[in-house]
């Protein structure tokens, strides 16, 4: 589980990235995206900073809050790959941001399942019969 950050107007960016050693794949996914206690009534916009798959920097604004009309935004787990920055591109905070984080284990790439199963192991269906009337 990722605990979550703030962003504010003297912390305006939180990084969030795995040891580079790490043979894992790891999995970011952004919940929610809220306006804390002590926010303003002024736009906040909140940007995911990451790589494309051509490994270029790029910047996409992905929540734009404000206290009166839109002070929570619920991302439905949108998935980034580490490592990630977010940041707040415009206002002044306070803005929380939660989440999760995946680990998934690479297996042993010399370890190989047999899927050609032989006659005998396969089971045997049953027809399907038609429905009596």
């Amino acid at each position: 589980l990722l605990p979550g950050c703030e962003l504010t107007a003297s912390t305006k960016s939180y990084t969030f990235q795995v040891d580079e050693e790490d043979d894992s794949d790891h999995i970011l996914a952004l919940s929610v995206v809220c306006l804390t206690d002590g926010a303003k009534d002024e736009c906040n916009v909140v940007e995911v900073v990451g790589r494309n798959h051509e490994n270029q920097e790029i910047a996409v604004p992905v929540a734009n809050l404000k206290l009166s009309c839109q002070p929570l935004l619920s991302l439905d787990n949108f998935k980034l790959q580490p490592p990630v920055t977010f940041r707040l591109a415009v206002g002044s905070g306070p803005v929380h941001l939660t989440g999760w984080h995946r680990i998934m284990h690479r297996e042993d790439a010399s370890f190989e399942e047999d899927d050609d199963l032989s006659e005998e192991d396969e089971e045997e269906l049953s027809p399907i019969m038609p429905a009596k009337k």
